[in-house]
């Protein structure tokens, strides 16, 4: 039998198979002989072992469309990044890490930015204005509210998709809303911290209909943008793209160099500065990086 791990935890993974339904497995030890991990999401092979309870071992891994490390899930084909418009306010640097990880697995994502209900209108504006360029569709919704959210429910039918993003924003508020069956809980916000609780501990999917899956996964306060080097930072940035090859020095790397078209661009209004600001940030990262790694 053939079927889709939609959770994982302690061992066990829980295969839904269509017709069958769920189906709690073990993994055979020559995955780990063979340092392999199902992950959620998976298309496995499964033998049943036991049809009334519903065991069975999961025999074979087929081969994965994308693999991402955080979120730790299997063939998505779309994500949809949630942050909070207001309380707490978005860490848009951690926004945009995220972004970068996407660019880099080909993974298309939608930016949604929840509680707009509670931000004001200049904010919102100044939200959209930045990603405006990211080539990523930017949603203001509220999930309390219930806006927003079928536009939503119309962009992930067909997808295979992860929400991901911090503790805190609403993210298993709207999956309940989107999959009311997921019954999860959705945890209150911490007022002295200003941060959300973890509530969602592992990552899980959920059957929206046939052909649409949603993860839930655990929220995160930090990134680090692994394995890249700071000359393929400039082409995670969709703003800048138009503008390579057309800077006074092949390589530029669109920072203290003269004549840069980027930088230009960023003075004329073409870039928008926050973002521009971002890439700078991250770029001093990875070249704080390479220097330690060399030092």
């Amino acid at each position: 039998m053939q079927g889709k791990i939609m959770k994982g935890i302690a061992g066990f993974y829980y295969v839904y198979i269509e017709g069958f339904g769920l189906c709690e497995c073990k993994a055979k030890g020559v995955f780990r002989n063979r340092k392999q991990k199902p992950l959620v999401g998976d298309e496995v092979e499964i033998e049943i072992l036991d049809e009334e309870s519903r065991e069975g071992s999961i025999i074979n891994l087929l081969p994965r469309s994308t693999e991402l490390i955080r979120p730790a899930v299997a063939n998505v084909d779309q994500a949809l990044v949630i942050f909070a418009a207001a309380k707490p306010k978005p860490n848009l640097s951690l926004l945009d890490r995220f972004l970068i990880m996407m660019d880099r697995q080909s993974v298309r994502t939608i930016i949604c930015f929840n509680k707009k209900d509670q931000a004001a209108e200049e904010e919102l504006d100044r939200l959209g204005a930045i990603y405006a360029g990211c080539r990523s569709r930017v949603l203001f919704i509220s999930a309390a509210l219930e806006e927003g959210t079928e536009e939503i429910r119309q962009m992930l039918r067909g997808h295979t998709t992860t929400v991901a993003g911090p503790s805190g924003v609403g993210k298993s508020t709207l999956i309940n809303l989107l999959v009311p069956e997921a019954d999860m809980e959705t945890g209150a916000i911490s007022e002295k911290i200003d941060r959300g609780k973890h509530t969602t501990r592992h990552s899980q999917m959920f059957r929206m209909e046939a052909g649409s899956y949603i993860f839930d996964t655990p929220g995160f306060s930090s990134l680090e943008l692994q394995e890249m080097e700071k000359e393929e930072l400039r082409y995670s940035f969709p703003e800048f793209q138009e503008y390579e090859g057309k800077c006074r020095f092949q390589g530029c790397l669109h920072d203290r160099e003269p004549d840069c078209a980027v930088k230009e661009a960023v003075e004329a209004g073409a870039i928008h500065g926050e973002r521009y600001e971002s890439y700078k940030m991250l770029l001093n990262e990875l070249q704080e990086r390479e220097k330690r790694r060399y030092s």
